[in-house]
Order: C-alpha cells, then sequence, then structure tokens
C-alpha cells in the first residue's frame, strides 16, 4: 500500500495579514505525523487551494516535503480544469521530489466522460509520479462513473483513487472494475466505514487534523474483524464528520482549530469566518473533542 490506509487533506494557516503561517503549517505536520497520518494532501480542496496562487502551492510543496522527510508521504494537489496548467504544476512537484498527485475531476468546464479520460490520461502521461484521481461532483459539477475511472484506473502510474461522490452503488461498481493493485479511498469521513465494508482501503480525511488516532483506530479495528468497535467509533465520531462540513470547508475545521491555539480562524474571501450563531450550533459536535 503505497499511501497507507490515513491521508489527511490539509488545510493551510494563514495570518492575520493573510500570509501563509508557516510557523503553524510545521506544527500541523508535526501532529499530523504523531496522530498516524500516513500521508498528507498539500494545497489539495481543504487548504483553499482556488485562492493559492501557483508560486504559494509550489513553495507549500517545498515546505512539506523538507519537514516531512520519510515519516509520512506527501501528495500534492496538482489537479485543475486546466490541462496545461495542471501538467505544469505537476511537473514542479515531481522536481520537488514529492511522493504522489492528486488530480481532481476539472471544475466548471463540465467536460463530457471522454473529455475527462482525455484530460487525466494526458496528464499521467507527462509525469512519473504515482497518481490520485479525485472525484467530487459536489464540487466540480461533474461525475466521473465507474466506468470512467475504471479506464483510467488501467494507466500505468494511476495508483489510487479518492472517491467523494456519495454514492456507495458506483463505489461499489468502481472497486470491482478497477485492477487490484489500484486503492479506493473514500472521500468523506462519514462514509469511511461504509466505503471499507465495500472494498476501499481507507480515506483521505479532514477530521483527522482533530481525531487522528480515533479515525486510524475505527480504520484499524476494521481490518482486525472488531466491526462492533469500528462501529462504536464510527457512530462517536459521526458529528464531528458532519459538523465539520456544516458550512463551507475548510471554515468550521479552522474555528475548531483556533479553540485549541492552532491556528488563526481566518480564511481567504470568497469564504468568510463562523459567525455567532454558527458557532452555537457547533458547540454539540466540538463537545465530542473535549473543545467546548
Amino acid at each position: 500500500m503505497l499511501f497507507g490506509r490515513l491521508i489527511t487533506a490539509m488545510f493551510t494557516p494563514f495570518t492575520q495579514e493573510n500570509r501563509i503561517d508557516w510557523g503553524k503549517l510545521e506544527e500541523c505536520i508535526e501532529r499530523l505525523i504523531e496522530t498516524g497520518s500516513d500521508a498528507i494532501v498539500v494545497a489539495g480542496t481543504t487548504a483553499e487551494s482556488p485562492t493559492l496562487s501557483h508560486e504559494e502551492k509550489v513553495e507549500l510543496f517545498r515546505f512539506a516535503k523538507l519537514k516531512a522527510g520519510n515519516r509520512a508521504k506527501i501528495i500534492a494537489g496538482t489537479g485543475s480544469n486546466h490541462t496545461e496548467q495542471t501538467i505544469l504544476l505537476t511537473k514542479e512537484a515531481e522536481d520537488i521530489g514529492v511522493d504522489g498527485v492528486m488530480l481532481v475531476a476539472p471544475y466548471y468546464n463540465k467536460p463530457s466522460q471522454e473529455g475527462l479520460f482525455q484530460h487525466f490520461k494526458t496528464v499521467v502521461g507527462a509525469t512519473r509520479l504515482p497518481v490520485m484521481l479525485y472525484n467530487v461532483p459536489g464540487r466540480t459539477s461533474v461525475n466521473m462513473t465507474a466506468d470512467t475511472m475504471a479506464r483510467l484506473a488501467q494507466l500505468e502510474n494511476v495508483v489510487a483513487i479518492k472517491e467523494a461522490s456519495g454514492d456507495l452503488n458506483q463505489i461499489s461498481q468502481l472497486v470491482k472494475q478497477i485492477p487490484s493493485d489500484v486503492e479506493v479511498y473514500s472521500g468523506d469521513d462519514s462514509l469511511t466505514l461504509p466505503i471499507l465494508a465495500v472494498g476501499g482501503v481507507g480515506v483521505v480525511s479532514v477530521a483527522s487534523h482533530l481525531v487522528g488516532r480515533e479515525i486510524k483506530e475505527m480504520i484499524n479495528a476494521f481490518y482486525e474483524g472488531d466491526h462492533v468497535r469500528a462501529l462504536s467509533l464510527h457512530q462517536k465520531l459521526l458529528p464531528v464528520f458532519n459538523g465539520l462540513f456544516m458550512t463551507s470547508s475548510p471554515v468550521p475545521l479552522k474555528y475548531a482549530m483556533s479553540l485549541n491555539g492552532w491556528c488563526e480562524p481566518r480564511v481567504r474571501l470568497p469564504l468568510v469566518e463562523m459567525n455567532e450563531q454558527e458557532k452555537a450550533q457547533a458547540e454539540n459536535w466540538l463537545k465530542v473533542l473535549k473543545m467546548k
């Protein structure tokens, strides 16, 4: 297993001046490794990638690889809706020495299934790095079908798929159709356990910033055959999984982390911080974290 079972889609901390807070970022990398993350996605959606400049992304890749060393895999989020720009950023990430790239389905363009296939085939063919494909129709407005992902899984360096369609029928079909050496990860914390049950191997998580040890324990319990324990942990963590998406991600995550002094709650426009009503609504799931 190249990337492990618990992968964190890491956020990007910002200072009050709206710059990347490199000190807090280093602390986050250390904390993620300590709490069980096998790999870290850098400059993905949780990192507010639409508001990160090309230069910031490259520096994030370099910084994360330097700080993590060989203790956790670094997966660079290089995907976009511009095929040539995706290739350019992917090649820069490869030069830095990251361990793999994650390529999100092109957003806004709404390509056909053949357009999706040709986009990914072109990018994958331009790199030697292991590739994780990312299907997230709720953000991209286009769903990659199981058939399209199965075609792409035949490409030599496609090694994993992050599936966030929320459709267990589609995910079940996907697992059935792809080669056994291509691994499927849940892209939704709340569906990690169900996806493990239909043949997935782990999760690309947001909640692992806060409950990494517990998520790793849940996954391990499932694979050890202790399904009662796995279900108990799933049920305990479900309010956190759902709470982190009560408004646009990563806004709730940054608020929760700020309560521990791990970052400022600051996000870049067009996102805005949680208002007082939302903070009040968050109290129930924050209790699970013993933060409120």
